[in-house]
């Protein structure tokens, strides 16, 4: 499995190590911002997931330990983007990798809207290429405007809408419906391993009001919860700096 996931590794190995697991996606396109923002401070682990229509959130884990593990990381902090907190809990029950902290960017435990999410598996796979192409190209304008400070985040927004394929809307659904009926509520309970969130102020996709309720409820390892008023869903590409500054705050306050 592993030798389908792509990996990308910045930084030297005596800095403290992140591995970043990417969001519905599956790529590194949207983290372009945040990897330059942590330049220097922090070992920057990129993870590329495949166009699979197959996996598990088990057989996710299985590849990511077994890729880390070729390319010598052994001991990590996890940071989960929005899908990948799913792929984060089944990692944290294995007990193969050394972990050293978890941060959720815009993710969750069990996704407190699980109507919404079936409803946008229907849709991922009802919706033309051609229709997918045209709501990301008015997203992107609406980016453009808004960061038309930061052609590195335009850059970024143009190679996340230049991956989409077909494929890859099949795994985007597939990625859903793994979502729709996973809970790992129980894992999240039990960990000991410091917990940390940051997310958006406005993000639809994950109503992070009910998220954090639940985590400050349930997850006595749950260290702290930041909301960036001035960010969206994708929270490490619209907040970069903000959110690497506090990511590199919560690691050295661990250490």
């Amino acid at each position: 499995m592993a030798e389908d996931i792509q990996i990308r590794i910045h930084g030297d190995a005596s800095l403290p190590t992140l591995v970043y697991l990417p969001g519905l996606h599956g790529d590194w396109t949207l983290v372009g911002r945040f990897r330059q923002a942590l330049a220097g401070r922090l070992r920057f682990v990129e993870i590329t997931y495949p166009r699979t229509l197959t996996w598990t959130l088990e057989d996710y884990a299985a590849a990511v330990e077994k890729v880390l593990a070729e390319h010598g990381v052994q001991r990590a902090w996890l940071l989960g983007e929005s899908f990948s907190s799913q792929v984060v809990w089944p990692l944290l029950s294995r007990k193969q990798l050394e972990i050293e902290g978890i941060i959720l960017a815009g993710g969750f435990v069990r996704h407190p809207v699980i109507w919404g999410v079936r409803m946008a598996e229907r849709l991922t796979g009802s919706l033309s290429l051609g229709l997918i192409t045209r709501i990301l190209f008015g997203y992107a304008r609406l980016v453009r405007v808004r960061y038309r400070g930061s052609p590195e985040l335009l850059q970024n927004i143009q190679e996340f809408i230049d991956r989409r394929t077909p494929l890859d809307l099949q795994a985007a659904q597939h990625r859903l419906h793994l979502l729709a009926r996973n809970d790992p509520c129980a894992i999240a309970r039990q960990t000991t391993v410091p917990v940390y969130a940051i997310t958006g102020l406005f993000d639809p996709i994950v109503p992070w009001i009910w998220v954090r309720r639940w985590l400050r409820n349930n997850c006595s390892a749950l260290r702290e919860y930041k909301v960036i008023r001035s960010a969206d869903h994708n929270v490490l590409g619209t907040a970069a700096e903000i959110s690497a500054n506090q990511v590199v705050h919560w690691i050295r306050e661990a250490s």
